[in-house]
């Protein structure tokens, strides 16, 4: 009786669709989050800027991440990362390499009225798994630009133009390694260029951006 009490206690409702569960996110909701994982993440694994990406963006995955960003579910950001984790060590594109991760910023103003950085909880969950040293502030947000949903392709590069700059992390000294970027969702790899153009100008390597969603077919 005191275990059923205590399980009824230590459950509570998935972020995503309500139903009752005891982890972070319910059991029907991971097996449909898991029918968009992709079968070769490393699909846009090249250059200019290779991509590893976990899953499709659409359906279950889409909603799992909207829910994270506009509903205030900042626990969903690392079961992400743990996943994109996962993918990493089991397909990983870069062989004997360990890159330092650094997720892309918010910009200071849209970090203090979400309260969190959907990307720097991935990363975490990213490195939890993976073991990779993480870098929060690797990178600096300076300019507050438009949602990029908001704007027309043609329009996203200048949108994110001289929008990033190194961050306290890498002011004083530049990592030995690598940097992969982290990223929640990546379409036209406007964001994401624009990062790595202000990494570049400090003279940092740049292995590429591992993302939780891409879009496009695979």
């Amino acid at each position: 009786m005191f275990k059923n009490l205590l399980n009824l206690f230590l459950q509570s409702n998935c972020p995503i669709c309500q139903r009752s569960t005891q982890g972070e996110i319910c059991q029907y909701c991971t097996k449909q989050l898991q029918t968009c994982y992709l079968k070769n993440p490393n699909y846009l694994w090249q250059q200019p800027l290779p991509v590893f990406g976990w899953g499709s963006y659409g359906g279950a995955l889409k909603r799992a991440i909207a829910v994270m960003k506009y509903e205030n579910h900042p626990e969903i950001g690392r079961v992400l990362g743990n996943y994109l984790g996962e993918a990493w060590l089991l397909n990983t594109p870069a062989l004997n390499k360990k890159p330092v991760i650094v997720p892309i910023p918010l910009h200071a103003k849209k970090l203090k009225d979400r309260g969190y950085n959907q990307a720097a909880l991935i990363a975490e969950g990213f490195c939890q798994t993976t073991g990779l040293k993480l870098k929060l502030n690797g990178l600096a947000r300076i300019k507050e630009t438009k949602a990029q949903f908001s704007v027309s392709g043609s329009e996203r590069e200048q949108n994110l133009a001289d929008a990033f700059s190194i961050g306290q992390d890498f002011s004083r000294h530049h990592p030995d390694a690598p940097v992969l970027l982290v990223d929640d969702i990546y379409t036209t790899g406007a964001t994401a260029k624009s990062a790595v153009y202000a990494l570049h100008q400090s003279s940092i390597a740049v292995l590429g951006l591992a993302a939780v969603a891409t879009t496009g077919a695979q």
